[in-house]
């Protein structure tokens, strides 16, 4: 055998070798991970990890827009008597690309409030604002643009909401403009509620910057950087859903790492909320069968087992009121609100 086919012939081994490998990790990592989020959802919750009536709930534009009447609220305030809502973001934006929230968005927004304070005095209201920002769209890193944004959230609080929440997508992980613009959103919304919707917090090392490769931007947030937006609202609401984990045990067991780190990141003052998935259009095949509120309640009543103790500020948010069907609010009902 002359020396350059023995050369080729351990070129040929050692990318053998190589492939092998990175087959092998391509098939045990993702198995790992399965296995961990599985083993987190085992075992059963503590009697009093349940709700303690601080749940939310998101509404969709149609109550601000003219589209929802006076009955429409007297219907839902029935159904929501019998849960642990304590607040509601109404949809009334979305921002401008430039910053702006013209209040013709918000036509009914007086009416609204009017109504529902005559029939739920006790479920706070706040105006749900945000827009996709960057990549050509709002750019929170333009000074103009945050002012035009605070001018917003200043015309919102004037028109009668409770607060004010913000769900700006996608946010980057350690953002100072985002930063910069609860902390001058904070002295507006005065003794209301100021609170942020937030992306999920890396589960695991390296999942961060994987996954940015693969979308393009940030999926999560890395832990410090979660605390210091805590640090500046009143209440969080973790977007736990579209995990894109294909089995109900497995998304439960992520819930419940989720919530168990965010519990240590979270002041006692400050509300946390798990969003619990009730829609039915994830997007991808598997989704709706593998997300579930059912699910997403037993993960956060685990979470708190895990932490070992009653959380007053923690609950559910559920996504969203035009979705969600009487399953869901059954899978609510007996989860979490009353398991």
């Amino acid at each position: 055998m002359t020396k350059f086919r023995l050369a080729k012939k351990i070129t040929v081994r050692r990318c053998l070798r190589v492939f092998a490998a990175v087959t092998a990790a391509l098939l045990v990592l993702p198995s790992m991970v399965a296995a961990f989020f599985w083993i987190q959802f085992a075992g059963t919750p503590a009697s009093w990890a349940r709700s303690t009536g601080h749940d939310a709930l998101w509404l969709g534009h149609a109550w601000v827009d003219g589209r929802r009447t006076e009955a429409d609220v007297k219907a839902l305030a029935v159904r929501l008597r019998g849960t642990g809502i304590r607040d509601v973001y109404v949809h009334a934006g979305p921002f401008d690309f430039n910053g702006g929230l013209p209040p013709a968005k918000y036509p009914n927004a007086r009416d609204l409030l009017k109504w529902w304070r005559a029939e739920l005095p006790d479920v706070r209201v706040s105006a749900w604002l945000g827009q996709k920002v960057n990549g050509g769209r709002l750019d929170l890193g333009d000074p103009a643009v945050r002012r035009r944004v605070l001018d917003g959230a200043r015309d919102v609080m004037a028109a009668g909401f409770d607060g004010v929440h913000y769900n700006f997508e996608p946010i980057t992980s350690g953002d100072a403009d985002f930063l910069d613009l609860l902390d001058r959103t904070r002295p507006l919304v005065g003794d209301g509620v100021l609170s942020t919707s937030t992306p999920q917090i890396e589960p695991l090392l390296g999942l961060r910057p994987a996954s940015r490769a693969v979308i393009g931007h940030d999926k999560y947030w890395l832990r410090d950087y979660f605390g210091e937006v805590a640090a500046r609202t009143d209440q969080v609401a973790i977007m736990t859903y579209d995990s894109y984990l294909p089995l109900g045990s497995l998304y439960g067991g992520y819930v419940v790492q989720q919530g168990e780190i965010a519990l240590e990141l979270v002041p006692e003052g400050k509300t946390l909320l798990l969003g619990a998935p009730a829609y039915h259009d994830h997007g991808f095949p598997w989704g709706d069968a593998a997300e579930s509120v059912a699910a997403a309640a037993e993960g956060a009543r685990l979470a708190l087992t895990h932490h070992g103790r009653q959380r007053e500020r923690f609950g559910l948010a559920l996504y969203v009121d035009f979705a969600a069907t009487d399953e869901d609010w059954a899978e609510y009902t007996g989860s979490w609100y009353r398991p």
